[in-house]
């Protein structure tokens, strides 16, 4: 069964037609059914806006819709308006965008990221490649001894504490450089008499370091293994100073230095 109705002209020689048609045919699965239309341009047009602007138009294998809204699309190209466009999706899943923003997780196997800010924590669990670095990865902590006040050349007295937290995975190393200190020698008509300086080192209370300078310079620097999951370390280091008879010392400790650095021999060998 079949319907239709067209319109045919003719002008400079070229024949025009414009129809649709109805039809029933038989097929395989049953019947088919068949809206047919013949036109170079096909428009849906909604007369509440006055017939201006066509809701639906297709033309030249081309289709253009205002607003569409689609339940499922599927397509193998996907390219946004411009020159060149700011949004593409090719066949073979490549993207490319001029902006995103995603408030999602982001899987990625390649690629490279130019001038970006990482707000909150990163975890890199493979290999770490980079020509500079700013920032704690090597960290210090510097601090004057404290002075006894009671005389104007205030001599060394007191203790200064360095907790050394387990905060990280992976194991550490403490290095303390030289740390110098020195006494006096005072003398006298018949007996010399020396200003004594003494530097005691503690780790975790245990005492590693107990040295007395007299008119002599004594260095102290050390190299302490910190294994992760350990537990903290803190490190004591006292200082005092003393001359017989109460007398006020003279004695000298240059400033503590403390640096905390990650454990590794890669690219280091040392026999």
């Amino acid at each position: 069964a079949m319907w239709g109705v067209k319109i045919e002209q003719t002008k400079d020689g070229k024949h025009y037609v414009a129809g649709i048609g109805l039809s029933m045919e038989d097929a395989e699965e049953g019947k088919l059914s068949q809206f047919l239309v013949a036109a170079n341009r096909i428009a849906f047009i909604d007369p509440a806006n006055g017939n201006e602007t066509p809701m639906f138009v297709a033309q030249g294998n081309q289709i253009f819709m205002n607003d569409v809204f689609l339940k499922r699309l599927t397509a193998p190209t996907i390219t946004s308006g411009g020159n060149p466009p700011a949004f593409s999706l090719t066949p073979d899943g490549k993207l490319t965008a001029k902006n995103a923003d995603i408030s999602g997780s982001v899987n990625a196997n390649a690629g490279t990221l130019n001038n970006v800010t990482i707000n909150e924590n990163c975890q890199i669990k493979g290999k770490l490649s980079a020509n500079q670095i700013e920032g704690d990865i090597v960290k210090t902590v510097g601090k004057a001894f404290p002075r006894d006040s009671r005389a104007p050349e205030r001599w060394p007295s007191g203790t200064i504490t360095v907790r050394v937290y387990d905060d990280q995975p992976f194991d550490r190393q403490i290095v303390i450089p030289a740390v110098a200190f020195s006494g006096a020698k005072h003398e006298r008509e018949h007996t010399d008499i020396y200003s004594s300086c003494r530097l005691i080192v503690r780790k975790n209370g245990a005492e590693i370091y107990n040295r007395t300078a007299l008119d002599n310079t004594l260095i102290y620097s050390g190299v302490i293994d910190m294994p992760a999951g350990h537990g903290h370390m803190t490190l004591e280091f006292s200082v005092s100073a003393w001359l017989v008879n109460n007398w006020y010392p003279t004695a000298s400790i240059s400033d503590l230095l403390v640096v905390v650095m990650k454990k590794a021999t890669a690219g280091i060998s040392i026999s």
